[in-house]
């Protein structure tokens, strides 16, 4: 568990934390020179009945308030700090109305310096917090009077943030590993170390990490918290990792580490709920430049809401168009803060990382649950599917949570292998399916069905979801898929009389013809108009045989030359075009298609100008028709 302070600038945070803890958080000459914090400090604290936690000291000066957004974004209870002699001052207010953008509940004020005040002061400056706190995400957190330098109250303070601590909620320890980076350097016989607070997940010496900005995998030479090696580094911890292959100069705060084999994304547009503090200064247009704080991160950004522009005390759904890509997961919780002049103006929470489209755009309203937007993904994504790989990515929330909500689907949501996708749209799909097929038999009553391919395309869906749909038809016994050819169930070829005739005539023809292999031209006019048609479901029937370019015989016609040329070409040799046709017995005309044929069913290759033939080891199909009889007299 991480705690944070905030406050005033000179309200006693720092020495507080160090009557708490005997550390000083301020490490920087500038910070003992100027007396002031600067730079976020780290301390443990042991707290009877919790153990230890981290402190992470915040700076209160008005011009370290990125900083302190640094700090504050990983912590899970706040420590107040308000000096009795002062009151609330310009950053507890601001410190105020940060905590509460980032969903901190949890919480204590400390009075400080109340060694300073006479008892009527020191109960009109906790009259003074208590009213600043009405409705805010610490109202009713207890107010304690301290002092550092006597230590009075230091006791009550440390039962005050045990009795709180104990109903914060835990962070979830079986998320993938997530750590914003707050700090970067070197150390020594080391090498490169990155301190930060783990928010979720857990990291063990040798893991594989990624490193953003830039995607860099580092190997995790070793863990220490609280300054002591550890076995690891758990979520809700205050961590320094030591990395294997990492330039310190690609090491800052606002970077990222998480495991490597996670499908975290860096995007520069995200889906968020955004709500301007009441007292903002004015509304955000798209053309409102701001600047987003997301962990440690601090990125420029442009707000896109439906309806116009985002209001003072509203709540809006909107796109955020970013300078510069982060990470981030549904649920992340950031502050904005105005460009000029420069103030904390609102907050929100990422509702949706990873957008489908560059140009998607805000959901449809604000405050949405986690059914509701999964339905909205899943909308936009029908026809390809949402993969089920990105839902706690972009849900948020915990694996237990996901589970629950995949287990028990909204309405209208239908599971396909790794997608999700609407049940209508499935429906649909079956319904284009069956329509094509069925037209493709009364278009070609002769074909054995519609290729699959072109097929699948007509559905409008992606691959995956279109085999589905295909799968799912042929086990309701709805459609047979043959040979990459889809057709009604227990569907044949239909012949017309007419066909029949037609088909009589061109085998007639044919066979009339003998080895000198008729076009499909000179096949027409005998065959009618339906000749193409005809002449392909006749091949698929074993009545006639395509050999070279649009050419035909019939089976027993192309058996007997290619026994003929077996038993004239047994010697293992390379033949002439013009030997191939004397065994034929035919023109040049009328060989070169047959001798075309041969090659293309294995029988022949081409040498040169002429051939060797590999009877001794043909294709299986081409054997087994070599030792028929049928069709023979």
């Amino acid at each position: 568990m991480i705690l944070g302070t905030a406050g005033h600038i000179d309200h006693g945070k720092t020495a507080l934390v160090r009557a708490l803890t005997g550390v000083d958080t301020d490490r920087l000459p500038e910070e003992k020179r100027r007396g002031i914090t600067i730079e976020l400090g780290f301390a443990p604290l042991e707290l009877e009945g919790v153990g230890t936690v981290g402190i992470v000291d915040v700076p209160g000066h008005e011009g370290f308030v990125r900083t302190m957004l640094a700090g504050a974004a990983g912590i899970d209870l706040a420590l107040l700090v308000v000096a009795a002699d002062e009151g609330v001052m310009p950053q507890t207010r601001e410190h105020v109305a940060i905590l509460g953008a980032l969903g901190i509940h949890g919480g204590v004020v400390a009075l400080t310096k109340s060694d300073l005040v006479d008892p009527e002061l020191l109960a009109l400056a906790a009259e003074d917090v208590a009213a600043l706190l009405v409705g805010s995400s610490l109202d009713g957190a207890p107010v304690i009077p301290v002092s550092a330098r006597t230590g009075d109250g230091l006791e009550a303070l440390r039962a005050a943030l045990a009795a709180a601590a104990t109903r914060v909620p835990s962070r979830d320890p079986a998320g993938d590993f997530r750590m914003p980076i707050d700090r970067a350097f070197t150390v020594k016989g080391t090498g490169t170390v990155v301190t930060g607070t783990v928010w979720s997940g857990h990291v063990r010496r040798d893991d594989m990490l990624r490193a953003f900005p830039g995607g860099a995998t580092l190997r995790v030479r070793g863990v220490e918290t609280h300054g002591r090696a550890a076995e690891q580094g758990r979520a809700g911890e205050r961590v320094a990792i030591a990395l294997a292959g990492a330039e310190r100069d690609a090491l800052a705060r606002g970077g990222l580490l998480v495991h490597a084999d996670g499908a975290w994304e860096a995007r520069t547009r995200l889906r968020a709920d955004v709500a301007l503090f009441a007292d903002a200064p004015a509304a955000l247009t798209v053309r409102t430049p701001v600047r987003l704080h997301l962990g440690t991160s601090d990125v420029g950004a442009r707000i896109v809401a439906r309806g116009g522009p985002v209001r003072p005390g509203v709540a809006a759904a909107v796109r955020l168009v970013l300078d510069a890509p982060i990470v981030a997961r549904g649920g992340d919780r950031f502050v904005l803060r105005a460009a000029s002049p420069v103030a904390t103006i609102g907050g929100g929470v990422i509702t949706d990382p990873l957008p489908p489209f560059r140009r998607t755009p805000p959901f449809a309203s604000s405050g949405a649950n986690d059914a509701q937007r999964l339905r909205w993904m899943v909308e936009e994504q029908a026809a390809q599917g949402l993969p089920l790989a990105q839902l706690g990515m972009r849900l948020g929330g915990s694996r237990s949570a996901l589970e629950a909500l995949l287990a028990a689907l909204p309405e209208g949501i239908a599971r396909v292998g790794h997608l999700l996708t609407l049940s209508a749209s499935l429906r649909e799909a079956e319904q284009t399916l069956r329509s094509a097929v069925e037209d493709g038999h009364r278009r070609q009553p002769l074909d054995r069905g519609t290729p699959l391919q072109p097929l699948k395309a007509k559905l409008g869906l992606g691959d995956d979801l279109a085999d589905a749909v295909v799968r799912a038809a042929v086990a309701a016994g709805v459609v047979e898929v043959r040979d990459g050819v889809v057709a009604r169930a227990g569907w044949t070829p239909q012949y017309s009389p007419d066909d029949l005739a037609a088909c009589s005539a061109i085998e007639r023809f044919l066979t009339a013809a003998g080895r000198e292999a008729p076009t499909a031209a000179e096949i027409a006019a005998v065959g009618g108009p339906r000749t193409p048609a005809l002449l392909r479901v006749m091949e698929r029937e074993g009545r006639v045989v395509q050999v070279g370019e649009q050419r035909f015989l019939t089976p027993a016609a192309w058996r007997g030359a290619l026994r003929a040329l077996r038993e004239a070409t047994r010697e293992p040799r390379e033949y002439s075009a013009g030997e191939v046709r004397e065994v034929f017995g035919i023109s040049r005309k009328y060989s070169i298609p047959l001798i075309e044929g041969c090659d293309r069913v294995g029988v022949s290759a081409r040498v040169g100008d002429g051939r060797r033939f590999h009877w001794d080891r043909l294709p299986s199909a081409i054997a087994a028709f070599l030792d028929s009889t049928d069709g023979e007299p």
